[in-house]
């Protein structure tokens, strides 16, 4: 009678690698239920169906937008920084009156303002400055008649003179660079004036001191005559300078 071997019992790591092997199908089984719950890829194949065919291609293309630049304004100068150049602007309204289609002409209907139609006016800030302070000159239009005119308002088309009797001072040509035109409506009793000043910074001009030291203007009296569009100021503007 032959002796039985006795089976050998399986080691407790041999147990632990078996309990993890089905721990980790049990994880993969409950992780592969939750990606379908959550992602339903049915659902996708039901919209892909049901979309028309064209909706894809009509997405997909550029839309306008609102934000997009409009055209740039055309037909006006800008004047040049650095030079001496007041922008006209309606004491009225803030515009220039600039010629347009609102009255269903054009700006070739429009006659040129001419010295009886339009009386110009030099102005300063102050008929007195002290020690130090620097006069600001100005230019006033008025049209004097019921029918609007066309008239040069650029740089090119303006001058402003100051002088101390018959002695002239200060040119703002003397040293100007760069001029430029810019024509502009004014309509039937329209009041324009300088928007922003030029400052004389009291000193005597010439071509040829433009980028040298010069002559400072002594105390008395001086007066400030201006032009624009060729239409020059009917009367002067008289101050002190102390």
């Amino acid at each position: 009678m032959s002796s039985q071997t006795p089976r050998r019992r399986p080691s407790p790591a041999v147990y632990r690698r078996r309990r993890l092997a089905v721990l980790l199908l049990a994880v993969l089984i409950v992780g592969g239920i939750v990606a379908l719950v959550v992602g339903q890829p049915w659902r996708a194949m039901t919209d892909a169906a049901s979309r028309p065919s064209g909706a894809g291609a009509a997405s997909a293309g550029p839309t306008a937008s609102s934000d997009a630049p409009l055209p740039a304004a055309t037909g006006v100068t800008p004047a040049p920084s650095g030079t001496p150049s007041p922008r006209v602007t309606s004491s009225a309204d803030g515009d220039t009156g600039a010629a347009g289609d609102d009255d269903g002409g054009s700006a070739s209907d429009v006659p040129a303002c001419t010295t009886g139609d339009v009386t110009v006016t030099a102005t300063t800030d102050k008929t007195s400055y002290g020690t130090g302070e620097l006069p600001k000159l100005s230019i006033t239009l008025v049209n004097d008649t019921d029918q609007p005119c066309l008239i040069n308002v650029g740089t090119a088309a303006q001058t402003f003179e100051i002088t101390s009797g018959t002695d002239t001072w200060w040119r703002s040509t003397d040293c100007q660079t760069e001029p430029s035109d810019q024509i502009v409506q004014l309509d039937a009793g329209k009041t324009v004036k300088s928007s922003a000043p030029i400052v004389w910074d009291r000193t005597r001009s010439a071509v040829d001191t433009c980028d040298g030291d010069r002559q400072k203007a002594l105390p008395g009296w001086y007066n400030l005559a201006v032009t624009i569009g060729g239409i020059g100021s009917a009367e002067l503007a008289s101050f002190t300078l102390r």
